[in-house]
């Protein structure tokens, strides 16, 4: 086992009874990203929508869950935390476009650090075919510092572009493991 670390033969077990899930779930990312390209505008759009609700869902909440601990001291805190979330859930909602330029900021910043996460762990743990995940993990970076470049021309069919190639390269770099992760012998 001098190619596997002592992490990864730890759960190896676990890990090849579920190869063909995991097989299936690359190929489903890669499907999804092929679709965020194709209709990237449409993608940013419905990010931003989704996000807005979600945030304005979450801070309804929280407000509730504040009022709850009204006797507590973190009551503020709460209380804060559900504002915050509430307001700029709305303001996503209501302002789409101002919102998907800051969306496309802090997804550009999430992009360049998962990126080297992603590329240092595989680096680290060296599973089968660690190599595809390092250069995911490249490639999400490289499209993060695209991203900040070209801030805010890029925010309107940009983001739907990213997650889309980030969905095809994270999907493909899954289905590889899986494949490689089959064709480990048995022990």
């Amino acid at each position: 086992m001098s190619r596997i670390s002592d992490v990864f033969a730890d759960g190896i077990a676990d890990i090849k009874r579920s190869w063909g899930g995991l097989l299936a779930l690359g190929i489903l990312l890669m499907a999804l990203g092929g679709l965020c390209i194709v209709r990237a505008q449409t993608a940013t759009a419905f990010s931003i929508f989704v996000l807005g609700w979600v945030l304005l869902i979450s801070g309804v909440f929280w407000l509730v869950n504040s009022f709850l601990l009204i006797a507590w001291p973190i009551f503020f805190l709460f209380l804060l935390n559900a504002l915050i979330r509430g307001g700029v859930g709305y303001l996503l909602l209501r302002h789409p476009k101002a919102g998907a330029e800051g969306v496309t900021m802090v997804l550009a910043l999430l992009f360049i650090v998962g990126g080297l996460f992603r590329s240092a762990g595989a680096s680290v743990i060296k599973f089968p075919w660690w190599g595809a995940t390092v250069v995911a993990g490249l490639v999400s970076i490289g499209l993060g510092i695209f991203l900040l470049v070209n801030w805010p021309v890029t925010s309107t069919f940009f983001v739907g572009v990213v997650i889309g190639v980030d969905l095809l390269f994270d999907g493909g770099a899954l289905a590889t493991f899986a494949g490689a992760i089959h064709s480990l012998p048995n022990e």
